[in-house]
């Protein structure tokens, strides 16, 4: 099993050398416009050279649709990566149930590499056929289903469905077995209930909602971390201090940007050894996530620009590269 995937390692080490370096997007970043920007990308090969100009959205989501062809291409078991998967998944997971319950079909709302479409999701829910869901899927689509219909409560129905799918990714990374899968999972579930415990602080959410919305992790005490939430968010950074996400907790003494800033890099610190490893799928996760943050990046430039934000602004917002 070592040499499994050496073909595919050897293909994702080429193809490094494109990923965007700190240098380049601080090119990019020292364009002076918005359609400066996409001239730019556009002389990098992103979005679909044939077609002439595009806009931002169908550039990013071209480079989202390459990243995954090319994954395909060199791996015939794509089950490897459906931890990376899982959050999409039960995306159109919410996005369909929203669709149904209230009767109106919105564009662009479905991702296109989740393991199950939006659209299949809409008929399975119009049919009330939960039983045709993925088995992770199916209690939390049955209860999130029947809250929005009898309670309208969209907040709630999200969050059953967001616990879900980080107990969903916690098994799948437990089941695949590789270390690099494992830790982005670990990592992801516990970043998610810090998040939750910073929103309930700063909307005054109380323990049962806490208790609804955080799944149990291997790096965090979340009944700790709930507890600190109900005396504010000082006592949130004082407890994070003490966890291996005390990067975090300095982050949130800065501001809600920086704290997401914060998240993003910590999953690139994670995967830059896999710049050393030719026998396992690490670097194909690390490629596939890399490149994640890279369009992430892109997009909030691109953003920053639009709305005519400072260069420092942006620069302030942008993640570290994988390069």
């Amino acid at each position: 099993m070592a040499d499994k995937y050496i073909y595919a390692v050897a293909r994702i080490r080429a193809l490094e050398m494109s990923l965007f370096s700190q240098a380049v997007i601080e090119q990019l970043i020292a364009q002076k416009t918005y359609a400066d920007c996409l001239q730019f990308l556009g002389e990098k090969g992103w979005g679909d050279t044939e077609a002439g100009v595009q806009d931002a959205e169908t550039i990013l989501n071209r480079e989202l649709e390459k990243t995954w062809t090319l994954v395909k291409e060199m791996v015939s078991d794509q089950t490897v990566f459906d931890v990376l998967l899982i959050q999409d998944s039960f995306h159109n997971l919410k996005a369909a149930i929203k669709t149904v319950v209230d009767g109106e079909v919105q564009a662009n709302i479905f991702y296109d590499n989740a393991s199950v479409s939006g659209e299949a999701l809409v008929e399975i829910i119009k049919d009330k056929d939960f039983r045709s869901l993925p088995e992770s899927m199916r209690e939390c689509a049955l209860e999130a289903y029947e809250c929005l219909v009898h309670t309208g409560d969209g907040q709630m129905c999200d969050v059953i469905i967001d616990r879900a799918a980080m107990r969903a990714m916690l098994a799948a990374a437990e089941k695949n077995g590789d270390a690099l899968l494992k830790e982005y999972a670990e990592t992801v579930v516990a970043v998610a209930n810090i998040k939750i415990a910073v929103r309930s602080v700063k909307t005054e959410k109380g323990l049962d909602f806490m208790r609804r919305a955080m799944e149990e992790c291997q790096t965090l005490n979340v009944e700790r971390l709930m507890r600190a939430a109900l005396s504010g968010m000082p006592d949130v950074i004082k407890y994070l201090e003490e966890t291996p996400y005390s990067g975090g907790a300095a982050a949130l003494s800065d501001s809600s940007s920086a704290f997401e800033r914060w998240c993003d890099n910590r999953i690139i610190e994670a995967i830059r050894p896999q710049k050393y490893n030719s026998f396992t799928i690490g670097p194909l996760v690390a490629y596939v996530l890399a490149r994640q943050n890279e369009i992430k990046t892109v997009r909030i430039i691109l953003t920053g620009k639009l709305n005519h934000l400072p260069d420092d602004a942006i620069r302030e917002r942008v993640r570290e590269m994988y390069v």
